[in-house]
């Protein structure tokens, strides 16, 4: 585990924010020269702190008004192997993330569609034929708050 200060802290959590912070920005916002916040960034992405960077689309406005976090129970657990599921699940386009977890679900996928009879469609046709699926349980997502998590402020 790399030893990270205040500072590693604070240029951490503004690249939560903005990843796309210039060394020179993330040096003028805490006092240092541009080769000093490089080298310190730099050092994050060599460690692994820092590992990737993403594109963030707005869903809504690309026509995906609705969210869906599905719970998903394998109903033959010795007959489909997860691998199975996974591979198949992936191929779905409208599901944007797939989390294997413990708990009364074996995933829990993150969907987007239209609307909820789009929503309705893709449970229909396309997670209920994947195999191995058996129970699942919907909720649809109101409202989200980005928050910077274990970084602070």
């Amino acid at each position: 585990m790399i030893d990270l200060d205040d500072l590693d802290l604070k240029i951490l959590h503004a690249l939560s924010q903005d990843a796309t912070l210039s060394a020179g920005a993330i040096g003028r916002r805490f006092g240092l020269s541009q080769p000093a916040a490089w080298r310190r960034v730099k050092r994050l992405w060599s460690e692994g702190v820092l590992s990737h960077r993403r594109l963030v689309l707005d869903h809504e406005a690309l026509g995906f008004g609705v969210t869906v976090f599905l719970g998903v129970k394998l109903a033959t657990k010795g007959r489909v192997s997860l691998e199975d599921f996974e591979r198949a699940v992936t191929a779905v386009p409208e599901v944007q993330t797939v989390e294997h977890i413990l708990g009364v679900y074996d995933y829990r996928l993150r969907i987007v569609a239209r609307d909820i009879s789009d929503f309705e469609r893709v449970l229909r046709r396309r997670i209920m034929a994947l195999p191995g699926v058996g129970d699942v349980e919907a909720n649809v997502l109101l409202s989200e708050e980005r928050l910077p998590g274990p970084l602070g402020g």
